[in-house]
């Protein structure tokens, strides 16, 4: 049974800085593409990064240079290292993991960026 735990999220300052975790268990993990996914209240989810298989690396336009996707596949973690957070970055945070073109979401875990 395919598995995906996150963990790391919180409450911060703009500016601040937060590492999100993603534990995934029931698949192979270093083998399949990785996604971090955000959802905003009240707007539309929005991929946020993605790490593939070979180890390339996507980031959407507006976290470019602030947030870096990483995985450990000793540990089966997936990593979203977020820097100089702003208010608009207050989501839920997804991990979503593409095993074999099926698709499986992570219950969340919520970031708010205020002063």
């Amino acid at each position: 049974e395919v598995q995906l735990v996150e963990s790391g999220g919180g409450m911060v300052q703009p500016g601040g800085s937060l590492r999100l975790s993603c534990v995934a268990s029931g698949f192979r993990f270093s083998n399949s593409p990785m996604l971090w996914v955000r959802q905003a209240p009240g707007k539309e989810p929005e991929w946020v990064s993605r790490i593939n298989n070979g180890g390339s690396k996507l980031y959407r336009d507006s976290v470019k240079g602030r947030f870096t996707v990483s995985r450990d596949t000793v540990k089966n973690v997936l990593y979203l290292q977020m820097n100089s957070l702003k208010v608009e970055d207050t989501a839920m945070y997804y991990c979503y993991a593409d095993v074999r073109r099926a698709g499986y979401w992570g219950k969340g875990t919520l970031v708010t960026v205020s002063s």
